[in-house]
């Protein structure tokens, strides 16, 4: 990646969380078991659209998608955390590191905007509840969808190429369990307020406006409900709402702390919290928000893990 003939650093040690064996082992099993966890809820909903016909509506089918897009998220950093616990060299090549610093960010963005997807689906599903079948179509549905991979994976190609051109002369210790923007810069023998100063704006935009995207459509949604005169209408259409916005507050209120300005007055501990956080824990959460409240998925998700147990007692 880097042709500027300055650097020396072909690989980074990635500390991740020092400790006794005995803490590495338990946070291993921990991180493995939320690993597991995440991956069998959001393939387990991915199975229940996928199978029960009743699902087959955009909001189900962008609840799939959404789901598929958290599998990606969490193995593009998980794998590496786990083998960094057993690893006594902690190391990750040079090529390795900003890879998973490229998927690692282009997939936080596709969730910021698939985020937005789901506001704007809310938002025709009951302010606009004649249009909505007019508008929001399967056609549609899957176009949104693609805008939405395909802005996550080029909105931070640039600022990710240019910090991946920085010279990186020594040391390669990264205090980190996965390559993350600040330890790298901070890594740079070279002025990086010029890339620094990109990739912060890039983030900030992003990250600002989607928020007020999903906040405008829900105002909108909340001022509709409250016209509803009956309270089992007002309810049935909070609890539509109710589980993406815990999904959103879960998401951005970790990520805001993170990337919308530089975080060099957090300490390194914390950095550590706040970013296992959001890409470990809220994705193990996601399943169980979004199937708990919603009696079609519950209904469906029984019937996907009854069909598991039959084949598994064949």
């Amino acid at each position: 990646m880097n042709k500027s003939g300055v650097s020396t650093v072909t690989q980074f040690i990635l500390l991740g969380f020092p400790g006794p064996w005995k803490i590495q082992i338990m946070l291993f099993s921990v991180i493995l078991l939320v690993y597991i966890l995440t991956v069998t809820g959001n393939v387990a909903i991915i199975c229940a659209v996928s199978w029960d016909h009743r699902l087959h509506t955009p909001m189900y089918i962008l609840l799939a998608n959404f789901s598929f897009l958290e599998i990606w998220y969490v193995t593009c950093t998980v794998p590496n955390i786990l083998d960094n616990f057993l690893s006594k060299t902690k190391t990750i090549s040079f090529f390795g590191c900003f890879t998973q610093f490229y998927f690692f960010f282009s997939l936080g963005t596709t969730e910021c905007f698939f985020l937005c997807v789901v506001a704007y689906d809310r938002y025709l599903a009951i302010c606009h509840p004649l249009h909505y079948p007019s508008i929001m179509t399967g056609q549609f549905c899957g176009i949104l969808v693609s805008v939405c991979w395909l802005i996550g994976f080029l909105g931070y190609s640039i600022p990710i190429f240019l910090m991946s051109q920085l010279p990186f002369c020594g040391p390669n210790i990264i205090d980190h369990f996965l390559c993350d923007v600040d330890p790298l810069m901070s890594l740079s023998c070279a002025p990086t307020h010029i890339v620094e100063h990109v990739f912060y704006s890039v983030s900030s935009l992003i990250i600002i406006l989607t928020i007020l995207y999903i906040l405008g459509s829900y105002t909108l949604v909340l001022r509709t409900v409250l016209q509803v005169s009956s309270s089992a209408g007002r309810q049935k259409a909070f609890s539509t709402c109710g589980s993406h916005l815990v999904v959103v507050s879960l998401f951005y209120g970790t990520i805001m702390v993170m990337y919308v300005s530089p975080t060099s007055v957090n300490s390194v501990a914390m950095h550590k919290i706040i970013t296992l956080i959001y890409s470990v824990v809220t994705p193990v959460l996601n399943p169980f928000i979004y199937s708990l409240r919603n009696k079609d998925m519950k209904y469906a998700l029984h019937h996907v893990f009854r069909g598991m147990q039959t084949i598994q007692s064949l």
